[in-house]
């Protein structure tokens, strides 16, 4: 502690531990403790024994400003269609109370993509777990509930993939920051007043800032279509003449370690052919032809559409299939 910093008559001084503290422990004692002290001294004079005490010197506590972050997920968290939930604590390491400033911040150094940021969450209840409507969203600029000395609490950060950019596999850093509301700045920076009380506050060895990583991975899906066609004529051959019946079949395959969510096969109707009623198949099951409660439809004005619903990459191919009459 640099000597400016010690105040006369009654002193106010930041103490830190004597030894290097866990980043998860506050240093030293607390803001705002008044340490006294007396001194006595003991002598003979003559036949007496005499005491005397000095006066007592009272030594107030500032306040240091220190803090740590820190990312709380073991291995990267998918993102897809739905954003990640990262999971990150701020733990005031500081000798007194204070609430910090959060920024999330997913343009990180060697990342081939920056995923999204769509929402910094504070866990209000406490429990570790993300609950939408019930965890508080956090507002840009605005500081978080009070954390006292060796107080934590934990930040969801929400991170959606970029339009474009990710692909399957890859992951990508977010950093979240905390910055001390009483103050930042080159350790022994002094802050007058800024502590619990009124006492001063004093930048320790984290600057008032710090800063967690956590990681994103691209969970994505990619669709392939293969089509082929069947044909049958009246004649018992394969030759595409009036009156010959075309069999479509397009077969869907799906890759990545995503998931394809509400995946529609659709097809139209060709121009110069007729729809067979009653033809549509998903694999060897017969789909109804009007929308109801199967995965199909088909008509001559609409088409074919037949939804497969959410499928994930690797699922086995299915297979589509449906008539027509060339007119």
């Amino acid at each position: 502690m640099n000597s400016h910093l010690i105040k006369p008559v009654v002193a106010t001084i930041a103490l830190t531990a004597a030894v290097a503290a866990s980043p998860a422990l506050a240093s030293g004692v607390p803001a705002g403790t008044s340490i006294q002290n007396t001194a006595t001294a003991t002598y003979n004079s003559g036949s007496a024994t005499n005491t005397v005490t000095s006066n007592t010197v009272a030594v107030t506590v500032d306040q240091l400003i220190d803090v740590a972050v820190a990312g709380l997920n073991s291995a990267p968290v998918p993102a897809s269609s739905s954003p990640a939930v990262l999971t990150y604590s701020v733990t005031n390491t500081g000798n007194g109370p204070s609430t910090f400033t959060l920024a999330a911040d997913p343009n990180v150094s060697g990342n081939s993509y920056n995923g999204t940021i769509q929402q910094v969450v504070i866990d209000s209840n406490n429990n570790g777990v993300y609950d939408p409507g019930t965890d508080t969203v956090y507002t840009t600029g605005s500081a978080t509930p009070l954390i006292n000395a060796d107080g934590s609490i934990k930040v969801f950060v929400l991170v959606g993939l970029p339009a474009s950019g990710a692909t399957d596999n890859t992951t990508s850093q977010v950093k979240l920051t905390a910055t001390s509301s009483i103050g930042n700045g080159t350790p022994g920076t002094l802050v007058s007043h800024g502590g619990v009380g009124g006492v001063d506050a004093v930048v320790g060895s984290s600057t008032g800032v710090a800063s967690g990583q956590d990681a994103i991975i691209a969970s994505l899906a990619a669709v392939t279509l293969i089509k082929s066609a069947v044909i049958a004529d009246p004649f018992g051959g394969t030759t595409p003449v009036p009156g010959a019946v075309v069999t479509y079949t397009i077969a869907s395959h799906v890759t990545g370690s995503g998931t394809a969510n509400g995946l529609h096969i659709t097809d139209v109707i060709p121009t110069g052919t007729t729809y067979q009623a009653g033809t549509l198949k998903l694999g060897a099951a017969v789909l109804t032809d009007s929308a109801d409660t199967d995965a199909g439809q088909a008509s001559q004005a609409s088409g074919v559409d037949v939804n497969l619903g959410n499928v994930a990459g690797g699922s086995a191919d299915q297979s589509i299939s449906f008539k027509v009459k060339i007119n």
